[in-house]
């Protein structure tokens, strides 16, 4: 009897330790959004078993069996684009082939720009130049004197347009020339950006780093010192940097581990954030709210035509009131609640998403445009939470280092930014900007329509999304007739367009037309066959994700 009620006593109080830590992970695997995006370590393994495999000549033009006039259309159409980008930029692409040998980043770009499958014969017959020697405007010039116009945005650094960015760095290297390369000591210009920074945040202390990414560091850091926890949230698809604690999947050759990547607005990651005890901050990238729980958009997984986002009014309060929720439950649990504004500070308001969302985070990261055309980090914080020590224990302290991160070049620029950034000209480029992005986007999908062509495009203001209307495996080509048409996209396609905001309504009708031009001539090469009532009106999204998933299955058994 002894023994049998010892047994059960024990029984009991294991279940008593176990039903808490499953009710934990049951809670935390309900908050993970059900895509591969929300689980990061299914989505190394299926990157670790993916097969690659590449189609042949055949299979290239005929990937979704169209018929052989079809074909035929396709083949002409895609070597007559291969002989017009040859023929407009030698130069151009002549040196980016012959600095891939030693350039890795050129290689992955590269390989990367459309899906693997189609990427070893495309690189093979087209190519396209990666060196450019001038900028104005809007435009930019390559090594043969082809101007296009700028939709990569310098990966998001060029909100003000590129003569804004020249003249930032001439005055802030006329200002601190007599300094030069001084480092470890400030120049005066640093006070006043200091103060500047602290006015827009609504911050106590600035901190200077030597990228985004170093900045982001930085604040995760601080998090985990002063609230003595481990755990960092971050939500599905967001980019925070390149970094091992807030890039856990593809890519990292590291699992993750003090890391939750959560489902963003989504009740059930709510709870997990109002009973864990683990967590020191959650990680914010307002950019997703053009995309939530998805990827940045490329052209390399353009696989079908199921891209989609969505932006407007509508998804504006919503996502706002979702970052109130994050507000409210990481106030009342002392979980710091950290902006990764990197990417879009500057760009929303003057005042950038906290400004825009009208929420107040803990901490703040700014970079790219902040540096005025230079590299730069910054972090932005309340005083107890941007302090690096403790007087009671002198030994417990939290390191922030780097050369370069108060370089004079790089704060006089930063000064000249911020000092322009307060006149009316450049106030007037902030009036209106959903209005005026959003006006745009409609006269955008309203030609497309028009014109019977199936593109359309969703916006964050003045960063854009193109999606794809009708079932299609070759909507990655349109980005070469884009470049045909004198438009200059980043590595991602047709992703991502980011306009800069000095697009005057006539820049804009520019490019639109060009876009109008480029799909028109990708319709007439037949790649949109699929597009209208024939032979391949049965082609669905569904049809084309199936006979990719058989393909795989078959290279990843050894069948050919």
């Amino acid at each position: 009897m002894v023994d049998e009620f010892a047994w059960t006593a024990g029984l009991l109080g294991a279940a008593a330790l176990t039903l808490p830590k499953l009710k934990r992970r049951l809670e935390l695997s309900r908050a993970k959004h059900p895509s591969l995006t929300g689980h990061s370590r299914m989505a190394k393994r299926l990157a670790r078993l993916l097969p690659g495999y590449a189609y042949d000549e055949a299979q290239f033009f005929n990937s979704d069996g169209a018929p052989e006039a079809v074909v035929q259309q396709r083949r002409a159409g895609f070597h007559a684009l291969a002989g017009r980008l040859q023929a407009k930029a030698p130069k151009s692409i002549a040196l980016t082939k012959e600095m891939r040998d030693g350039i890795p980043d050129l290689r992955f770009t590269g390989a990367y720009r459309v899906p693997f499958q189609y990427s070893p014969y495309l690189r093979e017959h087209i190519a396209s130049g990666a060196f450019v020697q001038s900028a104005s405007g809007v435009t930019v010039t390559d090594l043969d004197g082809n101007r296009y116009y700028d939709l990569t945005g310098s990966y998001g650094v060029n909100v003000l347009g590129v003569d804004f960015y020249k003249q930032s760095m001439a005055e802030g290297a006329a200002l601190t020339q007599d300094l030069g390369l001084v480092l470890g000591m400030l120049h005066p210009c640093v006070a006043d950006n200091v103060k500047r920074l602290k006015r827009i945040s609504g911050k106590d202390d600035v901190s200077f780093h030597m990228s985004g990414t170093e900045a982001v560091m930085q604040a995760v850091r601080l998090a985990r010192y002063h609230t003595h926890k481990k755990h960092l949230v971050r939500f599905s698809g967001a980019y925070h940097g390149w970094w091992e604690d807030v890039q856990p999947g593809p890519g990292n050759p590291l699992p993750p581990r003090e890391t939750y990547t959560l489902r963003e607005m989504h009740e059930a990651s709510l709870k997990v954030l109002r009973t864990r005890k683990d967590i020191a901050c959650v990680l914010v990238n307002p950019l997703q709210a053009l995309h939530p729980n998805k990827n940045a958009p490329g052209d390399s997984t353009l696989l079908d035509s199921s891209r989609s986002a969505s932006y407007g009014p509508e998804q504006k309060e919503a996502y706002a009131a979702w970052l109130r929720q994050l507000r409210e439950v990481c106030t009342a649990r002392g979980i710091v609640l950290i902006f990764d504004e990197v990417f879009l500070g500057f760009r929303l308001a003057p005042g950038g998403a906290q400004e825009y969302f009208g929420v107040q985070a803990d901490l703040v990261t700014y970079g790219k445009t902040l540096g005025g055309g230079f590299p730069v980090g910054v972090v932005c914080g309340s005083r107890a939470l941007m302090q690096r020590f403790r007087e009671d224990k002198p030994a417990d302290i939290c390191f922030a280092r780097g050369t370069f991160k108060e370089h004079p070049y790089v704060m006089g620029a930063m000064n000249a930014f911020l000092r322009q950034l307060e006149t009316p000209a450049v106030q007037a480029l902030y009036q209106d900007l959903d209005a005026v992005w959003d006006a745009r986007r409609e006269q955008f999908n309203a030609r497309m329509v028009a014109e019977g062509l199936p593109v359309q495009a969703a916006n964050l203001q003045s960063i854009w999304t193109l999606s794809y209307t009708r079932p299609s495996r070759y909507n990655w080509m349109y980005q070469y007739y884009l470049r045909d048409a004198g438009l200059a996209l980043s590595w991602i396609g047709t992703g991502r367009f980011i306009f800069s905001l000095n697009y005057s309504g006539a820049d804009f009708d520019a490019v639109l037309e060009r876009c109008v031009q480029a799909a028109r001539l990708m319709r007439q090469d037949g790649w949109w066959h699929a597009s209208g009532n024939d032979d391949l009106s049965e082609l669905s999204n569904k049809a084309i994700k199936r006979t990719v998933l058989r393909e795989t299955l078959a290279r990843f058994f050894g069948r050919s």
